[in-house]
């Protein structure tokens, strides 16, 4: 079994971490190897779920921190094992799951076997199947059976941020929208009813419309409504009966998931609509105690996360979360993952620097 040593630099253990192929539904290899590399640290008590690690300070102090991130990636396609890179002088690791988000957690592990005496309590979590269905995440899973585990005064995601606090996140609803029409030989097409024909009223209104960008608790976030999958057809020689229009709408936390269906129905009004999945977004969560304590330790200035994250389920049950971790999120799940070293050790330096403060 691979193994990891939390001694080393937190960009040495990005390196290791990584190297374990982990892909969502393989994370078994890298499960066991981080609750090996834990077990013997008698500062922390552990708890494992399947492949979702729990590892909890319990020192007595009043206030409490939840610590999370995923050990799942995307599948891998000629990017591993990882290498360091030099772009423009900036020295990179490159490589899956350096961005999404090996080195979050990479600093997250180094911290809990070093953070013996922390200034609050910090429940640390790594937990499996982020990247795929929600009724799949280590954490819905986790809620079920030790939503205990999930209790804290803030939390803090270690999703790539470029090393700035992303406060909330978007919510997340898909949808198909769908036409019917009657099947014919396309030779005698006017006997039947093009469905594919009829998708094109749902793409002129999908491509004039227009986004909105809505401030909520001082931070501005972007929405978005866009197409993401066409399915129709039969044959090469027949009129199709049915099309579907699969829709992404990224909305606003200013709105629950029923007010973005009623948004999504009202734009597709005459059209047949299925919800097919959905996730409340996250308010930033920022006028917290905690949160204001950290935002000044890390300093900058913090900004909204536009995809959804799982600091939603803090959010939902009442612990305000934050986005915080190295590496660029646009070049989360691209084949040219890469992070900047640095930015590994700037991350880790300033949760050592807030969770060591007196």
């Amino acid at each position: 079994m691979p193994s990891l040593d939390l001694s080393t630099s937190s960009i040495e253990l990005t390196r290791a971490i990584c190297d374990i192929p982990s892909v969502s539904d393989d994370e078994r290899t890298l499960a066991d190897a981080i609750t090996d590399a834990i077990s013997s640290l008698a500062h922390l008590d552990l708890y494992r779920d399947g492949d979702t690690i729990v590892a909890r300070t319990d020192t007595g102090k009043a206030q409490r921190v939840v610590i999370a991130g995923h050990i799942d990636t995307v599948p891998i396609n000629n990017n591993l094992p990882t290498r360091v890179i030099d772009v423009d002088g900036e020295p990179m690791l490159w490589g899956r799951g350096t961005v999404d988000m090996k080195a979050g957690v990479a600093v997250q592990l180094k911290l809990a076997a070093e953070l013996v005496d922390p200034r609050v309590d910090i429940t640390w979590m790594w937990y499996d199947h982020e990247e795929v269905a929600a009724h799949l995440n280590g954490l819905t899973r986790l809620a079920k059976t030790r939503p205990d585990l999930f209790a804290g005064d803030f939390a803090i995601l270690g999703e790539p941020s470029n090393g700035d606090i992303e406060g909330g996140c978007n919510g997340n609803i898909r949808a198909i929208v769908r036409t019917s029409g009657v099947r014919a030989h396309s030779a005698r097409a006017w006997i039947g009813e093009n469905a594919i024909h009829k998708v094109a009223p749902i793409l002129m209104r999908l491509s004039e419309y227009r986004p909105k960008t809505v401030a909520v608790d001082g931070l501005e976030y972007r929405e978005g409504l866009n197409a993401v999958r066409i399915a129709g057809g039969i044959a090469g020689n027949v009129i199709p009966d049915a099309c579907e229009v699969e829709v992404n709408y990224r909305f606003a936390p200013n709105k629950n998931s029923d007010e973005a269906e009623s948004h999504m129905r009202d734009v597709f009004a005459g059209f047949d609509l299925e919800v097919i999945d959905v996730a409340d977004g996250a308010r930033p969560g920022l006028d917290a105690p905690l949160a204001k304590e950290f935002i000044a330790a890390v300093g900058g200035e913090p900004r909204p996360k536009y995809g959804w994250t799982d600091v939603a389920r803090f959010s939902a049950l009442g612990v305000p979360a934050v986005n915080y971790g190295p590496g660029d999120p646009h070049l989360a799940h691209h084949d040219n993952e890469q992070v900047p070293l640095s930015q590994i050790e700037s991350v880790e330096r300033g949760l050592r620097a807030w969770l060591s403060k007196s």
